[in-house]
């Protein structure tokens, strides 16, 4: 690590609650070049962020977790953005590793992956992104809000807020973090019903980002991209097969409606199908699409009764993660 790298950043480590002697690996591997904020209390990701935090003295701060790799050229990339006094944030690009042969959990990740990365595309050319991924986004020091420990989405939360507050979060598609998927279709299950309870929680905090007289754009991004993905899309979906199921008995099988409800039913039968094949570890992706649509919508679902239960908490839950390859998607 040469002196122009260690006079320009400033390397901080946060391991609280670590039970795997990473302090001393990290200490035994680079010396007094970093620094770490270790302790034995698991107080939680959030307030570990907090009282981390409150070390940083450099004016622009970069998170990332430990289980990602960044391209070589992700830190010049992020920081070039704040030379525009009206970017806030910064948020890299979310990338999952997989392979061919990848379960269709680890496979519809990355797929709704770049599904996500081209969402972000255009929200940076309308006006701002709305919400980080955790994996890799950098802040304005000045501009960080404390959240609460019992956030769940700390990554959207820190970047709505300074959204909120008038500042644009930019999007960097060529700072990218790395990352494998689910190991199994449980572990993803696991980690999109506490992402859907998440989504309810920032709703209810961030609600007055509903307010389009005062947000104006960010209102319409917010709701559009975020909002009705989590809180009407999934709640919609059922509506829309009962609805269309009473047209038809009402008016017969021989009109559109019924056109529409064969699709509907042919497309949760693929759904069901690509269910029952990854159970028994076959993938046929002929039915991948249909069942991860209907998954995410499912475990969307699923989060919300989660929330409204207040079955949750900001202490990070391990999700189980598949090994590491070679090829790069």
């Amino acid at each position: 690590m040469g002196r122009r790298t260690r006079e320009h950043i400033h390397f901080l480590f946060v391991t609280e609650g670590s039970t795997d002697d990473s302090d001393n690996w990290l200490r035994a591997t680079y010396g007094d070049s970093i620094d770490i904020l270790g302790g034995t209390e698991r107080r939680g990701k959030v307030a570990a962020m907090n009282m981390a935090m409150q070390q940083v003295k450099t004016p622009i701060v970069i998170f990332t977790d430990a289980n990602t790799q960044l391209n070589l050229d992700a830190v010049r990339n992020i920081v070039r953005h704040f030379r525009d006094p009206e970017v806030g944030a910064v948020a890299g690009e979310k990338r999952i590793q997989t392979t061919d042969s990848e379960s269709a959990a680890g496979s519809g990740e990355g797929l709704y992956w770049k599904y996500e990365s081209q969402l972000k595309r255009w929200d940076a050319e309308l006006h701002t992104i709305v919400g980080a991924a955790g994996e890799l986004f950098a802040v304005r020091t000045e501009l960080y809000e404390p959240v609460s420990p019992t956030t769940i989405l700390d990554d959207f939360m820190i970047s709505l807020l300074i959204a909120g507050n008038g500042y644009r979060v930019a999007y960097e598609p060529d700072a990218y973090a790395l990352e494998r998927p689910s190991f199994s279709i449980i572990d993803e299950q696991k980690r999109k019903i506490r992402i859907a309870a998440g989504g309810f929680q920032s709703i209810v905090w961030l609600k007055k980002l509903l307010n389009p007289f005062r947000y104006g754009l960010l209102t319409f991004e917010y709701v559009s991209h975020r909002v009705m993905r989590w809180a009407v899309t999934p709640l919609c979906l059922p509506l829309i097969l009962l609805l269309n199921a009473g047209l038809v008995w009402r008016d017969g099988w021989n009109n559109g409606w019924g056109w529409l409800l064969a699709a509907q039913i042919l497309f949760y039968g693929a759904s069901w199908l690509g269910y029952l094949l990854e159970k028994r570890q076959l993938r046929w992706k002929a039915v991948f699409v249909p069942f991860y649509f209907t998954f995410m919508n499912v475990c969307a679902l699923a989060g919300l009764v989660r929330y409204l239960r207040g079955n949750q908490s900001g202490t990070w839950e391990k999700v189980r993660r598949a090994n590491a390859v070679d090829s790069l998607a």
